[in-house]
């Protein structure tokens, strides 16, 4: 008798039939329960038919799904996915057009299943599609058909893209170069050559050939949304997987043709809101286009190159009006060098170019400051001049500020970071500005200059005063402005004295001054409040939380789930479907004692995060974290969907561990739940100073009768 956990009650459907309700035994064979349910309705040959998902993604039920069968689930009894495969194969080669069409439309509707696109595959059917589309002689409805289902059936990764023919490549890339043409062919050809790109180098070599850059701009200038946000995938798959030579000679032709202003103007500025897909585009764009500059921020400054000597010389004679030094001595020549160097900021002020050998941010701060010394001449020299003749120790160095505030500028933007493959926080501002950076550069230091005379900084306040600047540039993005111009005025509205409002603010509404004897109650309270948390973070795991395995893809990543047991002895985890429910803890097949753990791994450390080095970007692995088990031979990996989930299963899992939680989550609920609780014992003693010493104890009183009598229970 099998044990009730085994047995799921759900409903069959089969068209012109009346549904079946039936116990499905979980570990009875599956084509035992088909040739029953075939039984059911007198159906011959049990061995042609299947049983799949009703509603929702048509999936075929497999020994190694069924069990994620639950009770009330709808089947259907349908073609075994071996027999609808060579029906459709069949269908594809027919005579009859409409058959073929048919045959064609549920191909592609059929080949997201992973178990029918195996067997279809398996007969060569991808390779009879590649021929219809290789030969271009069908309709466009039958084409876009083909398209789909080829899309559908390369997405499962069984064939590999390397295998596809120059001459199928080189058709795809005539639909989507057509100044005329099916948008539904396009939109999918485009998707289709995003794949390839991705996929490998030598591909993205012979796409790049095929497709012009002339005809990825033209999509994006239709009005057609997909079409524009298909375009802009390729594109941005074409630019991150480039070279630097080729990706070089892409951004000029894409600057000389103002794509970032038309995409500013025409997708951003008159929708007013964007998808999250091109929001996603936009935001790599950004990235993508900013880190061309990373070389010049890896890279030190060569003392030996004459070339950077001599900007470094343009810039001290820029600053400063000085006699022809051709007709000094080379001794006074070095030594008034020296000391215009000095006045200009350099630490090392023989040899500034010592000044510029850290990286980041390397030759860039170089760029940065002669950017704004050849755009800016009169702010230049007067900022320069301003601080060299003042004799107060209040100079601000404009070397060493601008060195600095090129590190920050470049962390702010991310320079050298790689784009995360969910990221949507682009600038608005780098959609209407060329040259980002040195214009933004350019307002800054001139605001820096501003600050420090606002702070009355002295070379012991650099550091004070870089932190106000960053946050001043900081806020100022934060709110999004659309222009340099914008960006200036809000930036420079934003003084130092307003800065110091918003941090007092902030600090009230998050810290309070507190006496000595509420320091106390704090610490009282304290192992009470930790205990309410860890209990949070265990009830947390038993509710579980559903996962995504990254992919080198950003399309349908596969989702798996992890739970804890309810008596925090067990991890269960297993595959889930997309529009899965929280699934039952019985039907999650793997599970992991909580007494063979290990260790809990994170960020770099983690075994996933080892094997990629080099392609995680910093998102990724702050959401990373691992546990070891069985002597720490096997690891379990996860990837949190939000920092919440990281902070709750990375405490949660320290807990089962013995050890004390970390995250900024638990430190921050720990700040929300103290406060609270201290709020509501000094309750009565609002607004009333607390001594600091403890004050006289009086004299006890006459009599004790109004003391409570706890001799009488209570009922």
């Amino acid at each position: 008798m099998p044990q009730q956990k085994d047995i799921v009650k759900i409903a069959i459907q089969m068209p012109g039939a009346y549904p079946q309700l039936i116990r499905l035994d979980q570990k009875k064979p599956l084509s035992a329960v088909i040739k029953e349910v075939c039984d059911g309705w007198n159906l011959p040959g049990h061995e042609n038919y299947a049983l799949q998902y009703a509603d929702g993604v048509q999936t075929y039920i497999t020994e190694s799904n069924r069990l994620d069968i639950k009770n009330g689930c709808i089947l259907r009894l349908t073609k075994a996915p071996g027999r609808c495969a060579e029906d459709l194969f069949k269908g594809i080669q027919s005579m009859d057009l409409g058959v073929r069409c048919d045959s064609l439309k549920q191909l592609a509707c059929v080949s997201t299943d992973v178990t029918f696109a195996q067997e279809f595959i398996s007969r060569d059917g991808h390779l009879l599609l590649v021929k219809i589309v290789e030969d271009s002689s069908e309709s466009a409805l039958i084409m876009t058909h083909t398209l789909t289902a080829f899309m559908e059936l390369m997405d499962h990764g069984i064939v590999s893209w390397e295998n596809l023919s120059s001459i199928f490549i080189e058709k795809i890339a005539c639909f989507v170069n057509a100044k005329v043409g099916d948008a539904s062919i396009q939109q999918v050809c485009l998707d289709i050559l995003e794949s390839m790109v991705l996929s490998s180098h030598s591909l993205f070599l012979q796409v790049k050939q095929v497709v012009t850059m002339e005809r990825l701009i033209a999509h994006l200038q239709m009005t057609n949304q997909q079409i524009q946000t298909k375009a802009m995938a390729l594109l941005m798959a074409l630019l991150q997987t480039a070279g630097d030579a080729d990706r070089q000679e892409m951004f000029a032709y894409l600057n000389k043709k103002n794509l970032r202003q038309y995409i500013y103007k025409n997708i951003i500025h008159s929708s007013g809101s964007v998808q999250d897909e091109m929001a996603h585009y936009l935001y790599v764009l950004q990235s993508v286009t900013l880190n061309h500059l990373e070389p010049r921020m890896r890279t030190p400054l060569d003392c030996y190159s004459q070339e950077q000597r001599d900007i470094l010389h343009g810039l001290r004679q820029a600053a400063f009006e000085t006699e022809s030094e051709n007709s000094l001595s080379h001794e006074r020549r070095r030594s008034l060098c020296a000391k215009e160097f000095k006045k200009l900021g350099f630490s090392n002020n023989s040899n500034p170019g010592q000044d510029l050998v850290r990286t980041p941010p390397g030759l860039l701060a170089l760029d940065t400051m002669f950017y704004f010394a050849a755009r800016n001449p009169d702010a230049y020299s007067r900022f320069v001049l301003e601080n060299s003749s003042r004799e107060d120790k209040h100079e601000c160095p404009f070397a060493r500020s601008s060195i600095q505030l090129t590190l920050i500028l470049c962390e702010i933007l991310r320079i050298g970071e790689a784009p995360s493959e969910t990221g949507s926080d682009y600038h608005p501002i780098f959609f209407s500005q060329d040259r980002l950076l040195e214009e933004l550069f350019c307002v800054c230091i001139q605001l820096l200059n501003k600050t420090w005379k606002e702070m009355r900084a002295t070379q012991e306040d650099f550091d004070k005063v870089m932190q106000v600047v960053r946050e001043q540039i900081t806020r100022t993005l934060s709110t999004k402005p659309t222009s340099l111009e914008l960006f200036k005025n809000k930036v420079n509205a934003l003084n130092y004295s307003e800065i110091l409002k918003l941090r007092q603010t902030e600090r009230l509404h998050q810290e309070e001054t507190l006496a000595p004897p509420v320091l106390e109650l704090k610490e009282r309270l304290k192992p009470e409040l930790l205990e309410l948390i860890r209990q949070q973070r265990l009830n947390r795991l038993c509710q579980g939380t559903m996962f995504r395995k990254i992919s080198s893809r950003r399309r349908q990543d596969k989702l798996w789930y992890c739970r804890l047991s309810p008596n925090h002895k067990m991890l269960h985890y297993g595959d889930l479907e997309e529009d899965s429910d929280t699934p039952p803890i019985e039907t999650l097949q793997e599970k992991i004692p909580v007494a063979d753990i290990k260790n809990l791994l994170v960020g770099k450390e983690c075994p996933h995060m080892k094997e990629n080095k080099g392609k995680q970007n910093k998102e990724v692995l702050d959401l990373a974290f691992s546990i070891t088990y069985d002597v720490e031979e096997y690891s379990l990996n996860f990837i949190a969907p939000s920092r919440t989930d990281f902070c709750l299963w990375t405490d949660g899992l320290s807990v089962l561990l013995g050890r004390e939680m970390s995250s900024e989550s638990m430190r921050s609920e720990l700040d929300i739940l103290l406060s609270m609780e201290i709020k509501l014992r000094l309750l009565d003693l609002e607004n009333i100073p607390i001594p600091e010493n403890a004050p006289v104890v009086p004299k006890p009183p006459s009599n004790y009768n109004f003391c409570y009598d706890f001799s009488q229970t209570e009922q």
